[in-house]
């Protein structure tokens, strides 16, 4: 996506604050996403003329409001109870506007968008359409698949949450970790995209982040929701250094930390130091506690590794996944060397797809077996859906070949 001007910025973050004050006021989810739809376009018209309104949130939601009411107000079936609900919304936004949305309205649009009765493709489609402001088109495009099908997704989750009571849910607490998980794929697939020409998606990962920073003001003492911004930091910092000229990518090892962003880095040091300081560590602190030793360090041979696969004993504790277990097969290897590492390869549960024979060629590459390392590159290069992964996998192959030296 193209860089937004400040007038868009604004409209994207007042977006979920103003659908939420509608949820919350009117119900009706499809009908008040198009209201706010009309009045995010009204004002991309008028502001640049007119200038932004001192009070922006305000102005969207009575112009919303209105656009709501007559839409409800057509129904003739509806009319007396949507006047009624008209009538009790109106207080809060007649006048000059000075009434703001309650300030949980995001974190409850995002308890509604991640409702348990969905999938996970359902929960991100909707999240990123109804709290991070991105058009269906924008969506499709960064799943890769057809618009008129992720409308049809998008619809239909739409409908599942049709009724649900707009709210921080009596079960929040249980909740919000579906909430968490639903941000932190999203940054995932933006930070490495596991299919397509793009190595990352920026906008996805910068989306996730802007929707984590969000959560975090809103529950500023919860040490998970501390811990996944700073892991997003701290990953996002090395964003710049992780390809070349031409999209290629360089693994973390090979990457000129002098292109890191410091600024990133300082900010996710302090939130998870001081998230870690409260001694509730869950599975976001620890990754983010890793990835801080990675930004930290020098250089990749300066790199604590012990206290990583530290670290990573404790998080496999807690989430005994397959990506986890595999990422702490690395550490084993960096400390104890690469035949402990494939040993610990060999006994790992589950499969984490590709990357587990990209691993496995790594380290057959470091014990000196180049022909069965060549072979593992191949079977990884063929699993995955990057091409840029698949590009870095093939040529770490041919350079294994046997008319190499």
């Amino acid at each position: 996506m193209d860089v937004p001007t400040p007038t868009e910025d604004l409209l994207r973050r007042c977006a979920p604050q103003v659908l939420g004050a509608l949820v919350r006021r009117y119900g009706h989810f499809d009908a008040a996403e198009d209201a706010v739809q009309e009045a995010l376009l009204a004002a991309a018209e008028q502001w640049p003329r007119a200038g932004v309104p001192d009070n922006p949130r305000g102005w969207l939601i009575r112009v919303a409001s209105r656009r709501l009411t007559d839409a409800l107000r057509s129904d003739a079936a509806r009319r007396a109870r949507e006047e009624r609900a008209a009538a009790l919304g109106s207080r809060d936004v007649d006048g000059d506007g000075d009434r703001a949305p309650r300030e949980d309205d995001t974190l409850a649009l995002l308890f509604l968008c991640c409702h348990p009765t969905l999938g996970r493709p359902a929960q991100i489609a909707l999240t990123l359409r109804a709290v991070g402001g991105l058009t269906t088109a924008e969506i499709a495009r960064a799943h890769l698949m057809p618009e008129a099908g992720m409308a049809q997704r998008i619809s239909r989750a739409k409908k599942k949450v049709r009724g649900v009571r707009f709210g921080r849910p009596d079960n929040w607490a249980e909740r919000l970790p579906a909430v968490l998980h639903t941000l932190y794929l999203i940054f995932n697939e933006g930070y490495t995209a596991t299919s397509g020409a793009s190595l990352q998606r920026r906008d996805l990962a910068g989306e996730a982040i802007r929707l984590t920073r969000t959560v975090h003001r809103l529950l500023p003492d919860d040490e998970e929701v501390a811990g996944l911004l700073a892991l997003m930091l701290l990953t996002d910092a090395r964003r710049d250094a992780r390809s070349g000229p031409h999209g290629e990518l360089i693994p973390l090892g090979e990457q000129d930390r002098d292109r890191w962003d410091r600024a990133a880095i300082r900010e996710g040091v302090d939130l998870v130091t001081r998230a870690l300081a409260r001694r509730r560590p869950g599975p976001y602190q620890l990754r983010a506690a890793i990835a801080a030793v990675h930004d930290e360090a020098p250089s990749e041979e300066e790199t604590d590794w012990r206290e990583i696969l530290g670290l990573y004993d404790v998080l496999v504790r807690l989430v005994p996944g397959p990506v986890e277990q595999l990422n702490r097969v690395v550490a084993v290897a960096m400390v104890h060397g690469p035949r402990v590492g494939l040993a610990a390869l060999d006994g790992l549960d589950g499969d984490p797809g590709h990357r587990a024979d990209a691993v496995r060629a790594h380290l057959l590459e470091r014990a000196g077996d180049r022909t069965a390392a060549r072979a593992a590159y191949e079977r990884a290069a063929a699993r995955t859906l990057s091409l840029p992964e698949q590009r870095y996998l093939r040529e770490r192959a041919a350079r294994l070949s046997p008319d190499k030296p």
